[in-house]
């Protein structure tokens, strides 16, 4: 089945070390940025692969902008090279990644009645307040993601830990539109 989404954001997560001297990291790679009494990790942006990075002390970072999941294997392994070139030598080249979240996009292409749509899909699992936000936000049980449904017909996933979590958020809302008789 061809792919109705397209992926916006991916945000990951690992462990390189047990520790990290920021104030080298900084000193060492252009572009880093590390202001502790803004935020408590070091701010890294690379180019190819997009991406950017929060390194914490603790070891920790955080991986966010890559358009895939393919893309975070290559810049967290870029990134641990990157590391033990500049001195870590305790830096694990092969962590386990943790996606936290994927936000994608699809669209029905269809213009929507939100209002219908919020009293055909019920008020348990959405959030509809046109004054506050203009999509209607829908919370689905299995996978846990939420869908932010526009009137344009444009939906926004967020919350899946995979593609095929995505995917599956706007099949179900597609479905449920048809069955209510409103795409």
């Amino acid at each position: 089945m061809e792919s109705t989404i397209r992926i916006e954001n991916v945000v990951a997560s690992t462990k390189l070390a047990e520790e990290f001297d920021l104030i080298k990291i900084e000193s060492e790679l252009e572009g880093a940025e590390y202001n502790k009494e803004k935020f408590p990790g070091l701010v890294y942006r690379v180019k190819a692969p997009r991406a950017a990075f929060l390194i914490f002390t603790s070891g920790k970072v955080v991986c966010t902008g890559a358009k895939n999941v393919a893309d975070v294997r290559t810049v967290i392994t870029n990134m641990a090279q990157t590391l033990k070139s500049i001195g870590f030598e305790d830096v694990n080249l092969n962590p386990e990644i943790h996606v936290q979240n994927i936000v994608a996009s699809a669209d029905l292409k269809t213009d929507l009645n939100l209002n219908a749509i919020a009293l055909g899909l019920g008020l348990e699992n959405i959030e509809y307040e046109p004054e506050q936000f203009p999509g209607l936000v829908y919370r689905i049980k299995v996978p846990k993601v939420v869908v932010l449904i526009f009137s344009s017909g444009k939906l926004v996933v967020t919350g899946g830990k995979s593609p095929e979590e995505c995917e599956e958020g706007v099949k179900i809302v597609r479905v449920q539109l048809e069955n209510l008789g409103l795409l």
